[in-house]
Order: C-alpha cells, then structure tokens, then sequence
C-alpha cells in the first residue's frame, strides 16, 4: 500500500561537521511524523581524509573535482563513515534507518557529467525519471526510512559524485509519481535571507519572479543558487511543496517557501 504523502529531507554538511547540531538534528527527525526519506551532504570529513592521505583537493568555483583518488575518498566517507554514522544514531532514536547509495538495488542511476565547458571527473547529473521510486516506497512500507549520501552509479559499474541538493529534489521529483511529496532543505540558517549574517532577515516566500528579483540584486547568491534551482525544479516535476530552513526548526513553520 502507497503512502498518502512522503516528506523528503535534506541535511546540509555544515550540520552533518557539528555533532551537537546532527544529534539534534536527528532526533527531530525521528519525530518527524509520516513517511520520510534523509538525503545527507558530505561536510568536511572528505577534504580531511585527503589531506591526511596526501591527496590533493582540487576546487573550480566552489565545486570539489572529483578525480579517481577522489571519488575513492568520497566514497569512503560519504556512502561509509557519514552515512553509516546518521544511520546508526536514528536506529538509537528508534528509528529502523537503512543506510544507501543510488547503487544499492539500483535506487539512483546518475550519468557522468560531460566535460566540457568544465571537467569535474566522476561527477553525475540525475534525471528524476532514473529514481527507482516504487523500490523507494517498498522500503518506506516495510517500516524502513531510507538515509540516501550523494553517492550514485551509472549503471555500467562506476560510481559518481553528485550534488546532495539535487539528490534530494530528484528523489522527491521521482516520489512524486507515486505519492503526495514535500522536500525540506534543512541547513545551518533560517532559511533564505536578505542579509546572510542577520537571522532576522528571513524571507518566508519566494516566486520565480523574486527569485530574478533578489538573484539580479545580489541577495541570492552562491551555492543558495543552486538549491532554489532545484527547489523550483522539483516543483516542476510535481513536488507539492519545498522549505528551506534551519535544521534546529524541522518541527515549525519556520523557513522559505518556495512557490510557483
């Protein structure tokens, strides 16, 4: 039997790199009421790793490229150390979490990014159409809550490296077909702001009219960009609703909608 609604959430690295504001985090989320899915990021654990093993990080406007050593790295941290250290703490909130790449039972074909303008190596683009929801869903109504990191495979036996953000808006595009879907992006802010060192900023809506609004003017810059792209992608492909907010308010009202 499908679920009536999924809520889809994402946990930023900054909070992933905090462990106050993880088991914090992660506690709420097993409060969380409903049938719901975790995508997490990666944090700083990788950039860690590689120093200590010598392995150079090699960063092109704020995105890691991911060449063989590295996609090694990533893998082991993000889809091991990370995801197995978010599964094991839900599982003692009692929550019964299993712990996934997009290649487990092939969940989330990704393909390689082209190289060019830009080669970022093993990185991967996701079509919605490529989630494996109805595995997704049997999962969900068996009693498990699927932890999903941003590790996905190209069905020819690679794995790739590919953006959490639009791991989670895929993922909840691809539920969407099947169920009712709410994505939440839960990172360290209150959610999208007019000044981003002023909480008290918070912009509670957003349509793609201020969106070019706040975007041509500055305000939305970065790798907040990113995010809304995906929020109003994932609204595009049926999603019913996308919150950005902090993750310390998964349980409120508190955030930035993103609305047609």
């Amino acid at each position: 039997m499908s679920p009536e609604e999924i809520k889809v959430v994402k946990i930023g690295g900054n909070v992933v790199d905090n462990p106050e504001a993880l088991a914090s985090f992660l506690a709420d989320f097993a409060r969380l009421e409903g049938p719901k899915v975790l995508v997490h990021g990666g944090g700083k654990e990788a950039t860690r790793l590689s120093q200590r093993m010598e392995i150079p990080t090699t960063m092109i406007d704020g995105r890691r490229v991911t060449d063989r050593a590295t996609l090694d790295i990533v893998t082991m941290v993000y889809a091991g150390l990370i995801n197995k250290r978010i599964v094991s703490l839900l599982q003692a909130e009692g929550v019964n979490a299993i712990g996934l790449t997009g290649a487990d039972a092939g969940a989330i074909r990704a393909t390689r990014r082209k190289p060019n303008p830009t080669d970022y190596g093993f990185v991967g683009d996701i079509d919605p159409a490529d989630v494996n929801a109805e595995l997704i869903v049997k999962l969900i109504s068996a009693g498990m809550v699927p932890v999903f990191c941003a590790i996905m495979h190209d069905g020819k036996g690679t794995l790739l490296n590919c953006n959490a953000d639009t791991v989670a808006s895929a993922v909840a595009s691809g539920c969407s077909r099947i169920a009712r879907t709410r994505l939440i992006y839960c990172f360290e802010k209150d959610g999208v702001l007019e000044d981003v060192d002023n909480p008290d900023s918070l912009i509670p809506s957003i349509t793609p009219d201020s969106y070019a609004v706040l975007r041509a003017g500055g305000v939305i810059s970065k790798g907040m960009i990113p995010k809304i792209d995906n929020a109003f992608a994932a609204i595009d492909r049926g999603v019913g609703s996308v919150t950005i907010k902090n993750s310390a308010a998964l349980l409120s009202d508190r955030g930035t909608v993103i609305s047609l």
